[in-house]
C-alpha cells in the first residue's frame, strides 16, 4: 500500500473536517486495515479531547480533536436551579501528519 502525499493529506483532513467524530473514526477505521488507536479521547487540556489513529499502511498519523460544550437542563418550572449539565462534543479540528518513514 503506498503512502500519503502531501496533496492527499491535506485532502483527507478536509474530507474528515466536514464528518462528526463516529463518522470520521469510522473512515479512518476503513481506509488502512492496520490502523491503531494510539488513544481515544484523552483529555489533555480543559474542555479538548484528544483521539490519534496511526494508519501503518497509509504512513499517516490522524489526531482529531473534540471541544466540549455544556448545556444545562432546567425543570419545568420559570426561574428554578438547572438539574443537570449535559456535555456535547463536536468535532473541532484535524491534524493530519506523516509518519517518519513517509518521505512523500
Amino acid at each position: 500500500m503506498a503512502y500519503l502525499n502531501q496533496q492527499e493529506r491535506e485532502a483527507l483532513a478536509h474530507d474528515l473536517t466536514t464528518l462528526n467524530f463516529k463518522q470520521a473514526k469510522g473512515k479512518l477505521r476503513r481506509m488502512d486495515p492496520d490502523v491503531k488507536v494510539a488513544f481515544l479521547r484523552n483529555a489533555q487540556a480543559v474542555g479538548e479531547y484528544l483521539s490519534r489513529f496511526d494508519l501503518f499502511g497509509l504512513g499517516t498519523v490522524v489526531t482529531l480533536i473534540e471541544r466540549e460544550t455544556e448545556t444545562t437542563t432546567f425543570t419545568d418550572k420559570p426561574g428554578s436551579s438547572p438539574i443537570r449539565m449535559k456535555a456535547q462534543f463536536a468535532l473541532d479540528e484535524v491534524i493530519v501528519a506523516p509518519m517518519p518513514e513517509n518521505k512523500t
